[in-house]
């Protein structure tokens, strides 16, 4: 079987897009340039009040670069489309396009429900006006399908922990050497140092971050908005106690408190378990303050309505912490908690480890948002006239501050998940938490470091995915902020 080339009976797109791409180039230095040389364009007033721009140089620049974009962004969809329906006679991007399908598809069935719908999703509708914000939800949204199929074996082509004799370091698109029924053929993205399949452990570490960087960054916010609320309405002792703790804490460099949370000697004692315990008691507490503030005055419905959501949160919350029957297992003591028949979710350690410490660092800066946001808004003329109607403190934190500070959160919980997902790709690349099998990009990326002079592909791949799953975040929380501020 012969080895795949990238490109395959589709080259000929290849100086087209080297083309654009040069185009691309020279006019993104153009117009940098010009910007800073030439002069402002010339604006002119008709009689009838329009306006007319004299497009000059920089007009130009602005076209070229324009249309030399438009022309890369539609060669590269040729290339997907191509590759889609053309298979592995497209090369290597063919197969990886079609390997993609059920992404591509998710993809256009929830662009074009967004799009047609906008104008009754709020804030999230919003976004599809904004060109920065789709990119961003795009590449967000792509990986996260990404990592969703890749758990259901839909898009992965090997195990991504399996070793096939005769494939170290092979380069991408050689063929199995001998392929069993049901087997995929090829090395997509080569193989790494341990004859394991780069393509499929890049799709598989995409669950990884799918997994722990939205749900941590929830914990953190549930963390930081619970105790910031109230330091910065009711200010005093409160405020600066708790202000002296984030401070404690954020005073500490992120990978020392890492390497301090994550050593096996910290973690036998049991302390991230008890970490653990004590963080995720704050969703709980949110959610029964919350419902509580709301019906206070129906205590008829919100009695049972407490009972019945406490009960469920509860109960969720021993799964989270309890992994084999048990909260804290040590060499010395083990803690009961719920029985393993109860038990809905059975958290690997090490994941759950790197859970607790992420939530940790992100808490005091989540903190410092939300009371800022507090101190402002409690001066303004609504407070004042939701305690004039007599309404109590939660109530005028929960439904009255917290909804006119949803536009800056909404914007910092997008980038707090990119940093998230830097500071696990960070804790993986030092070997930190997670099982050294892992397929999580961190571990993979210091995996292919060590014989990147000869061999590029076993790190380019996780590598390139978290920068771009990164940089769709930021340009997110852009497109987010962006509109936000048109509200």
């Amino acid at each position: 079987m012969e080895p795949l080339t990238w490109t395959g009976s589709i080259a000929i797109l290849n100086p087209l897009l080297m083309i654009a791409l040069v185009a691309l180039g020279v006019s993104i230095i153009v117009w940098i340039l010009g910007s800073i040389v030439l002069p402002e364009t010339p604006v002119v007033v008709n009689i009838d009040g329009t306006i007319n721009a004299d497009t000059g140089l920089r007009g130009l620049t602005q076209i070229a670069l324009r249309y030399s974009f438009f022309a890369c962004v539609a060669l590269c969809l040729a290339y997907v489309v191509l590759g889609i329906l053309m298979g592995t006679s497209a090369g290597i991007i063919g197969a990886i396009s079609r390997q993609f399908l059920p992404v591509w598809m998710s993809l256009i069935i929830l662009f074009a429900m967004s799009i047609a719908f906008k104008r009754k999703l709020g804030l999230y509708g919003k976004l599809f006006d904004s060109p920065i914000g789709m990119i961003g939800f795009g590449l967000v949204m792509f990986w996260v399908f990404t990592g969703i199929f890749g758990a259901l074996d839909l898009i992965v082509t090997h195990d991504p922990l399996a070793q096939v004799s005769g494939m170290k370091n092979k380069l991408p698109g050689t063929p199995m050497p001998s392929t069993e029924d049901g087997t995929y053929s090829w090395y997509l993205l080569g193989g790494d140092n341990l004859a394991r399949d780069v393509f499929s452990r890049m799709v598989k570490g995409a669950w990884i971050v799918v997994q722990i960087a939205p749900m941590a960054t929830i914990f953190a916010f549930m963390v930081g908005i619970t105790l910031g609320l109230p330091a910065g309405f009711y200010g005093g002792r409160l405020d600066t106690f708790l202000s002296f703790l984030a401070n404690l804490i954020l005073a500490f460099p992120v990978i020392l408190l890492f390497y301090l949370l994550v050593t096996p000697e910290i973690v036998a004692t049991g302390v991230p378990n008890y970490m653990a315990a004590v963080l995720f008691v704050f969703p709980i507490l949110f959610l029964c303050v919350l419902l509580n503030s709301r019906f206070y005055t129906r205590p008829n419905f919100r009695t049972p309505l407490l009972i019945g959501v406490l009960g469920i949160a509860m109960w969720l919350y021993l799964s989270l912490i309890s992994t084999d029957g048990y909260i804290i297992e040590t060499n010395s003591y083990n803690i009961w908690g719920l029985p393993t028949y109860l038990d809905l979710f059975n958290i690997p350690g090490g994941i759950l480890v790197v859970f607790v410490s992420v939530v940790f660092v992100n808490s005091p800066t989540v903190f410092r948002i939300v009371r800022g946001l507090a101190l402002d808004i409690k001066t303004r003329d609504y407070v004042a006239a939701a305690q004039t109607r007599g309404e109590g403190p939660w109530y005028i934190m929960l439904w009255e501050i917290l909804p006119n500070a949803r536009g800056p959160l909404i914007v910092d919980f997008c980038l707090r998940i990119g940093y998230t997902t830097i500071l696990l790709g960070t804790l993986g690349f030092f070997g930190l938490g997670l099982p050294p099998e892992s397929p999580d990009w961190g571990s993979t990326i210091n995996e292919g470091r060590k014989l990147l002079s000869i061999y590029l592909h076993p790190a380019l791949p996780p590598a390139l995915a978290l920068l771009t799953l990164v940089l769709g975040l930021n340009l997110l929380a852009d497109g987010l902020r962006e509109e936000s501020l048109k509200d």
